[in-house]
């Protein structure tokens, strides 16, 4: 079964920690919450940077958010570690018998299926914020 990589989790656990306590968010930190290796906090990081999500202080250390946790979507968040890659949520099983109806025409038939779900899915990851999830956080 293919899954969305846990990147996307991680990176979102990542940014609820940035936004709310930026000074203490160094990997090492990030990691011990996460209950990762640092070493996979700073890829991901890194790769949070690159999309322009956040800011990493050299030296001191710290991260910080480039943006309002409102302006920031769960979608945003799952294409900057590419939890997917684009238009491929879904696998579809290679080699399918040609000699049979459904092998041989199987894969044109479910391919928009699954586009419409993963665009569905991406949609409803727009709807919702970082800071929608750390009201949520706060609440508990």
């Amino acid at each position: 079964m293919k899954q969305i990589s846990t990147r996307f989790s991680m990176a979102v656990h990542t940014l609820s920690l940035i936004d709310m306590c930026p000074l203490e968010c160094t990997g090492d930190f990030i990691a011990a919450s996460v209950n990762t290796n640092p070493v996979v906090i700073r890829r991901i990081m890194g790769m949070l940077k690159k999309a322009g999500l956040i800011e990493v202080r050299a030296g001191v250390g710290g991260a910080y958010l480039l943006k309002e946790p409102g302006q920031i979507t769960l979608l945003d968040i799952y294409r900057a570690v590419h939890a997917a890659d684009e238009n491929q949520l879904f696998g579809i099983h290679d080699n399918s018998n040609i000699a049979c109806q459904v092998g041989r025409n199987i894969e044109q038939v479910l391919q928009q299926e699954l586009r419409d779900a993963q665009n569905a899915m991406e949609q409803r990851l727009a709807r919702t914020t970082l800071d929608q999830l750390n009201k949520q956080l706060a609440e508990i």
